[in-house]
């Protein structure tokens, strides 16, 4: 599953240099996390380092890009390989 970031975000600038694949920019209001880049930091790190960063819990799993552990992992080898 992706992550996502709400409109709690208050554009701190954490997460963005935190996320190993890129996948985190500075939308038009708060930042912005590209599904098809987020593997919640499987093959990188135990853990989502923008959530483990972000100062106002506003990175919950985005319920529209449901991915289990292996779906992400093979994502993680796509992006690497690119």
């Amino acid at each position: 599953m992706a992550l996502i970031i709400t409109d709690e975000c208050i554009n701190c600038d954490v997460c963005e240099p935190e996320c190993p694949n890129e996948a985190i920019s500075q939308g038009e209001e708060i930042y912005e996390i590209n599904p098809s880049k987020c593997t919640e930091c499987v093959g990188h790190y135990d853990t989502p380092q923008c959530v483990e960063v972000c100062p106002v819990d506003c990175i919950p799993k985005d319920p529209d890009h449901v991915e289990n552990h292996d779906q992400l992992y093979q994502k993680y080898l796509q992006l690497s390989q690119a």
